[in-house]
């Protein structure tokens, strides 16, 4: 019997010893798996110490704010130091709608346009009779019998909201908000249209552009190979300064042009250049009283003398 022991166990080892080889291809498996039992772990570890630190309050670094939030916060304090009309897209430069074009045409300025609101005004533009909204414009063509051709666009237009030039940013926000409305007109105390503003200028104010750091993404401005910008004269002090981290002033004017007219005391002439703050603005062409483009490059520095 007990010679017999040994002969009848014998072939236990040889199925362990397979049984081994047969885990062996598995364990290699898991151990070449997208998560490996040592990131698993360190995943545990983690989700440990993030609870624990919620437990315990914010760290050191979580309750330092970071850029953005500094830029939110600074924005959202400028909003009751700025007025409407230091953001405004200005009547000189705002797309509008003259109901007195054919209906065709207003249709098709519609669907062009980069915008889905705009302004209608009928015998000059400080007479807005009207807002056209892409959507509506969209909805009306969709009646049977309805064609662009006979299309009644001051049917289709909502009416217009006007508001003054010198409402602040804070009030203009709430009024959007209580309304739920994206779209205004701006007015001096005349009664004369001076451009408009929406919605999204207000929060582009607070949150900035949301676009690559190394993107060029204002409208009317345009680099060049050399490193320099040229510039419609319509863009916004604010819209430079806040892209290119500039800090040139917009007290005294609120257009690149008129920064340029403010500092050098004059209307220049085209090829005229001057230097503020760091920058060489050269005048590029000026239509009447107006200067309509501008370049813009860095002051070289001196070099050294010997």
């Amino acid at each position: 019997m007990t010679g017999d022991t040994p002969t009848a166990l014998a072939p236990f080892p040889w199925l362990l010893i397979l049984l081994v080889l047969g885990l062996i291809p598995l364990a290699i498996m898991i151990f070449r798996s997208r998560t490996p039992l040592a990131a698993l772990w360190r995943s545990h570890q983690e989700t440990r110490e993030t609870e624990g630190e919620r437990r315990n309050g914010q760290t050191a670094r979580d309750s330092t704010p970071n850029k953005s939030d500094r830029e939110k916060a600074a924005g959202m304090l400028d909003l009751d130091a700025l007025e409407v009309s230091d953001i405004m897209i200005h009547r000189t430069t705002m797309r509008a709608l003259n109901a007195g074009d054919r209906p065709e045409e207003i249709v098709k300025a519609v669907l062009e346009s980069p915008y889905t609101r705009m302004p209608l005004w009928s015998g000059s533009v400080d007479n807005i009779v009207g807002v056209v909204h892409a959507k509506d414009l969209l909805r009306a063509l969709t009646v049977p019998g309805v064609e662009p051709k006979n299309l009644d666009i001051t049917e289709v237009a909502q009416k217009p909201w006007f508001v003054p030039d010198t409402t602040t940013l804070k009030e203009q926000l709430a009024a959007f908000l209580r309304r739920k409305e994206h779209f205004a007109t701006v007015v001096d105390e005349y009664g004369e249209v001076q451009g408009l503003v929406t919605l999204q200028d207000i929060l582009k104010e607070i949150v900035g552009d949301i676009s690559d750091e190394k993107d060029v993404d204002i409208q009317g401005v345009r680099q060049e190979a050399d490193g320099s910008l040229v510039v419609d004269g319509s863009v916004s002090i604010r819209d430079l300064n806040r892209s290119f981290d500039w800090a040139l002033p917009d007290e005294e004017a609120t257009t690149i042009a008129g920064f340029v007219i403010h500092e050098s005391k004059s209307i220049p002439e085209e090829r005229q250049a001057f230097t503020f703050y760091g920058k060489r603005f050269i005048v590029m062409k000026r239509v009447k009283n107006r200067i309509t483009k501008l370049r813009i490059r860095p002051v070289e520095p001196e070099p050294p003398r010997a």
